[in-house]
């Protein structure tokens, strides 16, 4: 392509110059020749073969001569491109430069051609372009930088500064090869002339010239006419700023700078020149005080000194915005600052330029304290209320002339410092295109000022911090230490924390000032110095604008600044400014004015709790919602805010920062920063707890935003104080014990100033407020007499939280070292004296003591993972420590008002909260202190039972000294009872029996004592675990006391001291027996008894026979004595406690007796067994005596289990004949019965129910009659039942179901009972016949109607004592004592009553009814008894009463009363049964009915009631015979018709049994006498029955006309006519008519009358007048007709 441009352009020149310029043409010519007949194929070896052809470019130097614009074009194009690939020959470069300097004027696109040339010409040619040559190309640049055309002129300026430039990166190069480069000339120096090579010669000469020309000197060197001052300037920048080691490395060239430069400068910004040319000064002086200073040590000096004068109020704004930029540029360059401290400040005669520097500051921060917003706490900036647009806010910030119209309102300039206002986008320093000053805000000068400062915090902080690690791994955490305080994500949250690094880990960070053979030992003493003579001004400063109105970048940068520089000054161990910024920072943090606000609020209506604290959570953190609900509002609704804000918040966070990274070596400043985040807590609880009503204030709508973007992020911010809080805590655990102490020192002086102002204010006082500071006047605390006591309170709150955590955190610190080492013995006697202290607030006190608990349980877990022995030390300290917290609150002279009392218990009860928590976590692994255990736990009880005389008086109650402390100090005793006797030690067994017992008779809980009752059950069983056998013997209860088992029980022989220790706990439960509440003595009682229960088989026979004697029988005493109490007349003992008297004797008894049942063997072994017998049943006779049922019932149950476990079957016999003489007279002699009447006087409300009693006495008597089966009597047996009658009648009725179908227990007993019963001795059967005749009998016995309640019923006794009765009379039907006793006769006729009574018997079963039973009973013992009745053995005196009831049952059968049946009866079936039974009965008793012994009476009852059953429709009671009548006589009356038909029996089936019986009966057998009685007695009812009949058809017949006979009657005619003419009498049956002989058919001969007037009415009716017919034919034969 370079090739063809060269060809085509020359090309172009010959074409141009073929007429005028021959010369030029010619060479054209050549030089085009020559180009091509070049063969190379690139373009670099193109250049290199033209760059070898001198005259090639001679068409091009003359074109340019020409002066012809076109001409010169194409030659400047050309020799650019030739200058760009390195094609011009080296012989004639000085012609090519004086052809550029010829074609200058040739136009503009010549020019900047020719500028685009010259930077070619010297990268491509630089061993060639020097000197002179160098000249002509910067005159070229100049002269053409000097053109009006803007483009050129810029173009050139931009070229001639890389020019300039390369001239200096010659020297550099030049300068790497030195010793092969000649000198070829000299310059000047401080030193004299020295020589130089080429390139530092030509930059010498250059550089001087462009001071020159800046100057507006002639130059030396240079050609040029001049150049703009503005333009030199920059260009002397841009060599200081490209190669600024070249004038550190060359002295002419540092001469330059000390000869001309600095003077320049330092001349010029006294002057007052321009913002282009000052703006460029101060550019230029920067650069050489950056880098530079080191060679212009006076000049700097000078310079330096002029910037401070110049930051002057009196200076123009935006030339001491120039300074301070330039001075922000120094301030963040921390070794520059150094150098400058380095050179001047430390040196002496120097100026203190850095403290001067540092001093200007603070003139500037208070110069105009209305700009910055400055008042009593920082704000943010308020803008203008009428700004349009930020160029309007900048010019109305600048304060320039002719923008503010007015000194207030809506154009009211800006105020405060705020990134939108109080910056400048571009600064001054770098515009340099302006010419005039540029629009300042007027507050810019502070931002700057603000930027310095956090500058020269971070330089310090970036070189010191890092030489305080002394480990590597040690620099993250360290870096992390510090951190930006606007940052919280940066922190760890407590949740993040490991304790696994400890603190013989972490050492105290180095103080670089002692690291004397460190390389940068030096600058560190210098930032030593530093810190020390600038601390003040940084200080004031900061304070000032601390308090200002800043926005929120610029606070955050002021604060970390702050932070930064006490970091440093604390990590030097330079305490007094660490303490001064420390107490600064604290004062931001938690503002005076807030301070008193919150003390002089009024205190909440609700108490303040330990949880109202803002920092009383776990870790002693923030916890603010309830103040970040409606920030708006209180900011809005007080003129003075009254709460912290994020601000307050962002210092708070740094100050505790400071803490974490300081921490070890902060010694006493730590009041400080705990103190500060101690007031933190009390603004913040005042804020949240106060009630204030809403004042309305005007505000502008900019106040209003401004203090609402105050609390703007509130939450967010709290939060990052909360991780920083935590930190800063939990960095302690690193800290040596020196340092920690150092930290608890500073927590107790908190407390200690509280305990001071609480003496104060029991002196009244006039004082109204006074602020304590601490020993760096830092902690402000309120202490006045009148302030809020909820604010004092929530300050020392708040130090026991923090002394709680820090300790909490330390835990492994107490683990490890004594307690005065490691500040154990100083926190817990701090947090003991909090917790007693009366003056002290309750809700400190109660901290406290929490406090105290948590590290005591904490502790006892670390110490879980110790051997034993350390273990056991660190217990039995944890454990002296709950004691030491007792102490002081348990001094006999400790008079306290009730206030105070209440707060002691609730200290008290979470101690022994504490010792229950203790033990849960590490009971089992206690190794020492259960005596200080148990000490704690008696703490409770005003009296205690340690001495002997204490011990004898168990009847006393203890005492305690609240309700309240009793169940917490229960629920340990209660875990050392349930899981931890096996670690107790053999002493501490006496202090827990006495333990119990207190526990058990104190009356403020009864359910503590009931589950204390429980716990000697369970010391029972373990000592009882400890041994196979009880020695008790009587020498155990010698004396009058139990002083004897306690020696016993404190023995060193185990088994002889379990044994005494087991009694004595007896003796202690035995004593609790007697106490006045019901539900504890029967507890008592059960356990008691439970406990012999279960260790019974370890006593020995005289063992049990002391336990006997010693605690039943006096037990079974000291209840009788209560009884006869209770019952005495006139006792003023209300029922309900003689109820619980009751049901305690009653417990009694059923345990005792369980006892003495389950051991009877080994108690009947021993000698004194009969007259324990004897006692045992004189007791319960006492108990019968004081008739109590429930008593009762207890007295004969235990008999009954005494006695069955006695004299088994192939066993021994444990009763001999008199011990069951005993058993026998109690349970005949007592039968002790509580009337209705009795019951409902005492009060009773439940209802009478005495079935349990006679059960229980009725099961006594199977026991005692097994016993005493052997000698049993017929008298004996009468006692018995007569007995058990009693208690049947006396029984009264179930409670739940009558007795109808179903037997009570009691009924069921009695009936086993008596089945029980031998009979094998004579009398016996009769008399059990006899009483069960009565059981039968009580179901119809009439009841008494005076009677409201319910009664029993007895029908179910009474169908079972039928069947009883049964098996009684077939069992003995042979033995005829039961016939002459009457006991079958009465049986018989108790029988007959329910198959008499039938339907009219009231009761309805459910089951079988009671006549049907008493019908199979009765058949059963008719089969049974009638061989015996009929034999001859009994006399007629004793069959015919029997034979009497034989009729009456078989009447019963027969009958019915069908019109009392229940609605659910089933006649029909009943019928049926009935028929069967009588037709069974029938054949039983027919042969032997027509005996002579039985009376005729009888039999005529027995036919009369079959005639009356056989009536099927019963007749007109006149029809019947009357009393006086003869049967038949009425037959002869005459009977008036009736159409008017009665209904059928019911039972008309019975009816023809009925019939078909008198048939029967009269019917011819075998003519025996009994046969022909029974014809006899029967023959007149069947004459008479079938008489009725005929004689009502035959009068009512007729009358009916055409209407047929009702079927039921035809039926009954048709069957009498048949039976009547089918029938053959007994001859003798019937007696003979006059004049008539008959044989089989007289009763057709009596019946004939009617038989004959039956024809008339029967003629309408074939078939009754075929069988009346055949009726009259027999009659005929009869008559032989």
């Amino acid at each position: 392509m370079a090739t063809q441009t060269l060809v085509s352009e020359l090309t172009n020149l010959i074409q141009e110059s073929k007429r005028k310029h021959t010369e030029l043409r010619n060479a054209a010519e050549k030089s085009l020749d020559e180009i091509k007949a070049l063969r190379s194929t690139s373009e670099t070896q193109t250049a290199a073969d033209l760059s070898q052809r001198p005259n090639f470019i001679t068409p091009f130097l003359i074109a340019c001569g020409t002066k012809n614009v076109k001409f010169t074009g194409i030659a400047v194009v050309c020799l650019n491109r030739l200058a760009v690939l390195g094609g011009l020959p080296r012989s004639r470069l000085r012609e090519v430069l004086e052809a550029f300097r010829d074609a200058n004027g040739a136009g503009i696109d010549v020019q900047l051609k020719i500028l685009q040339t010259l930077p070619s010409l010297i990268l491509n040619y630089p061993d060639d372009i020097k000197g002179e040559l160098l000249a002509a190309a910067l005159n070229i640049c100049t002269a053409l930088q000097s053109s009006k055309n803007p483009s050129v002129n810029n173009i050139a300026a931009a070229t001639l500064q890389p020019l300039v430039v390369s001239v200096f990166d010659k020297v550099i190069d030049e300068d790497k090869i030195a010793l092969e480069v000649p000198t070829i000339g000299e310059a000047p120096s401080d030193d004299g002339p020295i020589q130089l090579r080429a390139a530092a010669l030509d930059a010498y000469r250059v550089f001087n010239d462009l001071c020159l020309l800046t100057e507006a000197d002639k130059p030396l060197f240079l050609k040029s006419i001049g150049i703009p001052q503005t333009f030199g300037l920059e260009l002397i920048e841009s060599v200081l700023t490209n190669h600024s080691e070249v004038f550190l490395s060359h002295p002419e060239q540092a001469n330059i700078l000390r000869q001309r430069v600095m003077p320049f400068i330092i001349s010029s910004l006294s002057e007052k020149l321009n913002f282009a040319v000052t703006v460029r000064i101060v550019r230029i002086l920067y650069t050489l005080l950056k880098g530079h200073l080191d060679i212009l040590t006076s000049e700097g000096e000078m310079a330096l000194g002029l910037l401070t004068h110049m930051l002057d109020q009196d200076t123009a704004l935006w030339k001491r915005s120039l300074c301070l930029e330039v001075l922000r540029d120094i301030f963040v360059q921390a070794s520059l600052i150094r150098r400058i401290y380095a050179m001047y400040d430390a040196q002496d005669g120097r100026k203190p330029i850095l403290r001067d520097l540092v001093a200007a500051f603070v003139r500037i921060s208070t110069e105009k304290p209305v700009l910055i917003g400055l008042s009593q706490q920082s704000t943010i900036p308020s803008a203008n209320q009428n700004n349009n647009g930020s160029e309007q806010a900048m010019l109305e910030a600048s304060g320039v002339s002719g923008i503010i119209t007015s000194p207030s309102g809506p154009t009211e300039p800006s105020a405060g410092l705020s990134t939108q206002w109080s910056s400048m986008k571009v600064a001054c320093i770098d515009q340099l295109d302006k010419v005039n000053p540029p629009m300042i805000p007027e507050t810019y000068i502070y931002s700057l000022t603000l930027t310095c400062i956090g500058g020269f915090a971070d330089g310090l902080a970036k070189f010191i911090l890092p030489l305080t690690v002394p480990e590597k791994p040690r620099k993250k955490a360290l870096k992390q230490s510090e951190v930006d305080p606007s940052t919280p994500s940066d922190f760890r949250s407590g949740a993040e924390r490991t304790t696994a690094t400890s603190f013989k880990k972490n050492p105290v960070p180095a103080n670089p000032l002692s690291l004397g053979d460190h390389t940068l030992f030096d600058q560190v003493k210098i930032c030593a110095g530093i810190v020390e003579d600038c601390w003040p001004a940084v200080l004031a400063t900061c304070s000032t604008l601390l308090y200002a109105a800043l926005d929120s970048e610029y606070y955050h940068t002021l604060v970390r600044s702050f932070q930064r520089f006490a970091h440093v000054a604390g990590l030097l161990r330079l305490s007094t400014p660490r303490d001064a910024f420390l107490t600064t920072l604290g004062k931001a943090a938690v503002p005076p004015q807030l301070l008193t606000a919150s003390s002089t609020q009024q205190p909440p209506t609700t108490p303040p709790t330990q949880n109202s604290s803002m920092f009383s959570n776990a870790r002693g953190l923030l916890s603010v919602d309830s103040l970040v609900s409606q920030p708006e509002r209180k900011a809005i609704g007080d003129d003075t805010a009254t709460t912290l804000n994020t601000r307050n918040l962002l210092c708070l966070r740094a100050l505790l920062n400071l803490g974490i990274a300081l921490g070890p070596t902060l010694d006493t400043a730590w009041v400080i920063i705990l103190g500060t985040l101690q007031e933190a807590d009390l603004v913040l609880f005042s804020s949240a707890k106060s009630i204030r009503t809403p004042v309305t204030v005007q505000k502008s709508e900019t106040q209003i935003a401004g203090e609402s973007q105050l609390m703007m992020n509130f939450g967010t911010e709290v939060k990052a104080v909360e991780t920083a809080a935590s930190r800063l805590l939990e960095s302690t655990i690193d800290f040596p014990n020196t340092a920690f102490l150092e930290v608890l020192a500073a927590l107790c002086k908190l407390l200690t100033q509280y305990k001071s102002s609480t003496s104060e204010q029991s002196v009244p006082s006039s004082s109204t407020l006074s602020i304590r500071r601490g020993s760096f006047q830092s902690h402000r605390r309120i202490a006045s007499t009148i302030a809020a006591p909820a604010k004092q309170n929530q300050e020392d709150l708040f130090a026991l939280a923090k002394l709680g955590d820090i300790s909490s955190i330390n835990m492994d610190r107490f683990m490890t070292f004594e307690p005065e080492e490691s500040g154990w013995s100083l926190i817990s006697s701090e947090l003991v004296d909090s917790a007693c202290s009366p003056p002290t607030a309750t809700s400190v006190r109660l901290r406290a003591a929490e406090i105290i608990v948590r590290l005591v349980l904490e502790s006892a877990t670390i110490s879980l993972s110790l051997p034993d022995d350390p273990r056991g030390i660190v217990q039995l300290r944890l454990l002296e420590t709950l004691d030491l917290a007792l102490k002081p609150l348990q001094l006999e002279d400790r008079q306290m008002p009730v206030a105070v009392h209440l707060v002691d218990i609730d200290v008290h009860r979470i101690i022994l909260e504490g010792l229950k928590s203790l033990l849960e976590q590490c009971g089992e692994t206690f190794v020492s202190g259960w005596d200080t255990a148990f000490k704690i736990v008696g703490s409770v009880f005003i009296e205690s039972l340690r001495n002997g005389k204490d011990r004898r008086e168990t009847s006393s109650k203890a005492s305690t000294g609240s309700a309240r402390l009793i169940r917490s100090a229960f629920s340990s005793l209660q875990l050392i009872c349930s899981d931890f006797l096996s670690s107790l030690p053999n002493s501490c067994f006496l202090i827990l029996v006495d333990t119990l017992y207190r526990f058990c008779t104190q009356d403020d809980d009864l359910n503590i004592s009931l589950t204390t009752v429980t716990f000697f059950w369970v010391l029972s069983d373990f000592i009882s675990g400890r041994t196979t056998s009880f020695t008790v013997t009587s020498d155990h209860l010698n004396e009058s006391d139990d002083q004897n088992l306690v020696k016993l029980a404190s023995g060193d022989g185990k088994a002889s001291s379990d044994a005494a220790l087991w009694m004595l706990l007896l003796l202690r439960l035995t004593a609790v027996t007697t106490d006045e509440r019901l539900e504890l003595r029967n507890s008592a009682i059960q356990t008691l008894l439970r406990i012999f229960d279960a260790y019974g088989d370890q006593l020995s026979a005289e063992a049990w026979s002391v336990c006997l004697r010693s605690v039943m029988f006096k037990l079974l005493t000291s209840i009788e004595e209560r009884l006869q109490s209770t019952h005495e007349d006139g006792s003023d003992i209300s029922e309900q406690e003689k109820t619980g008297w009751n049901e305690t004797t009653v417990v009694v008894l059923n345990g005792i007796t369980k006892l003495l049942a389950d051991y009877l063997d080994v108690l009947s072994d021993h000698h004194t067994f009969k007259g324990s017998w004897q006692s045992l049943l004189d007791h319960f006779k006492t108990l019968l005596s004081y008739e109590v049922m429930e008593i009762n019932t207890a007295v004969f149950k235990s008999l009954r289990q005494l006695l069955s476990r006695g004299n088994m079957k192939h066993g021994k016999t444990n009763f001999d004949k008199a011990s069951v003489d005993l058993a026998w007279c109690l349970w005949s002699d007592c039968l002790p019965t509580v009337s209705r009447s009795k019951y409902e006087k005492a009060g009773k409300t439940k209802a009478f129910n005495n079935q349990d009693y006679f059960l229980s006495y009725v099961s006594a008597f199977q026991e005692v009659y097994r016993l005493i089966e052997p000698q049993l009597d017929v008298d004996r047996v009468k006692t018995m039942l007569k007995l058990m009658r009693v208690a049947i009648q006396q029984a009264s009725a179930a409670t739940y179901s009558a007795d109808i179908d179903y037997l009570t227990p009691l009924q069921s007993q009695v009936l086993e009972s008596l089945k029980m019963i031998r009979t094998n001795i004579k009398g016996i059967p009769a008399a059990l016949i006899s009483h069960v005749a009565e059981f039968v009998a009580l179901a119809y016995e009439p009841k008494s109607s005076n009677e409201s309640k319910q009664q029993p019923t007895y029908v179910a006794l009474s169908k079972a004592s039928m069947i009883l009765s049964e098996s009684l009379i077939t069992a003995h039907c042979t033995d005829t004592s039961i016939y002459t006793s009457g006991s079958v006769l009465l049986s018989l006729k108790v029988l007959a009553q329910p198959i008499v009574l039938k339907y009219a018997f009231p009761i309805i079963s459910k089951s079988i009814s009671p006549w049907r039973q008493s019908t199979i009973s009765s058949l059963a013992i008719l089969k049974a008894i009638l061989p015996t009745i009929t034999s001859d053995t009994l006399g007629e005196e004793v069959v015919r009463p029997i034979w009497a009831s034989i009729v009456t049952i078989a009447n019963g059968l027969t009958s019915a009363d069908c019109e009392e049946a229940h609605e659910t009866t089933d006649i029909k079936a009943d019928q049926e049964f009935d028929v069967t039974s009588f037709l069974s009965m029938r054949e039983l008793i027919t042969p032997a009915l027509g005996s002579s012994t039985i009376l005729d009476k009888s039999r005529r009852a027995y036919m009369e009631s079959l005639f009356r059953m056989s009536l099927i429709h019963a007749p007109q009671p006149q029809e019947l015979p009357q009393v006086s009548q003869e049967l038949l006589a009425v037959l002869t009356q005459p009977r008036r018709g009736s159409t008017t038909d009665s209904p059928p029996s019911a039972r008309a089936k019975m009816s023809y049994i009925c019939i078909d019986e008198l048939l029967s009966l009269v019917a011819v057998h075998d003519s025996s006498p009994a046969r022909v009685k029974l014809a006899q007695a029967a023959a007149p009812y069947l004459i008479l029955r079938a008489g009725l009949t005929l004689r009502a058809y035959i009068a009512d017949q007729p009358l009916r006309g055409h209407m047929p006979q009702p079927l039921s009657q035809r039926k009954e005619l048709l069957y009498i006519l048949k039976a009547l003419v089918n029938l053959r009498c007994e001859p003798e049956g019937i007696p003979d008519m006059p004049a008539v002989e008959s044989e089989g058919k007289k009763h057709l001969l009596r019946l004939y009358p009617l038989l004959s007037r039956a024809v008339p009415a029967a003629s309408k009716d074939q078939e009754v007048l075929e069988w009346v017919g055949k009726a009259l034919y027999e009659v005929g034969l009869e008559f032989a007709v």
